[in-house]
């Protein structure tokens, strides 16, 4: 393993910013990415507890959550860091650290992380539409 799990801190914003512009470019093909601001990073993750991937002290991937609700809000890998088990530690890292049941919501058309999380044992327990589309609300016990 060449990274680090490390808690969020502000000099990380910039280029987590820059991950989650990209990330979301990347896997959310369905969505007019010319909506997606580096801006959109500060919204989603205000109030809540984060947890950072580095490689080399440089930010691949985050973790986003409110724990009062056990909800996992974000999780995000840099694209060209995929498939090296970067997504999966933040998420044992993060549940590690939460209560159960644990709750996230997946955009049905986002296949790639429906099949991860389910591959990982969540499963899903109810669906619902969102301003980005359809979304399932996976839950693990």
């Amino acid at each position: 393993m060449r990274w680090t799990i490390v808690e969020y801190v502000p000099q990380y914003a910039e280029p987590l910013r820059l991950l989650y512009l990209r990330a979301r470019q990347r896997a959310f093909t369905w969505l007019d990415a010319a909506q997606f601001s580096l801006e959109d990073f500060d919204a989603v993750t205000r109030g809540e507890t984060i947890l950072v991937v580095l490689n080399q002290a440089e930010p691949v991937g985050f973790i986003a959550w409110w724990p009062p609700d056990n909800f996992i809000h974000s999780l995000f890998v840099a694209p060209e860091q995929h498939g090296q088990g970067i997504g999966q530690a933040l998420l044992q890292a993060c549940l590690a650290r939460m209560g159960r049941p644990a709750t996230l919501k997946c955009l049905q058309q986002n296949t790639r992380a429906l099949g991860f999380y389910r591959a990982l044992g969540w499963t899903i327990t109810a669906e619902g539409d969102s301003s980005e589309g359809p979304y399932f609300l996976l839950t693990l016990r």
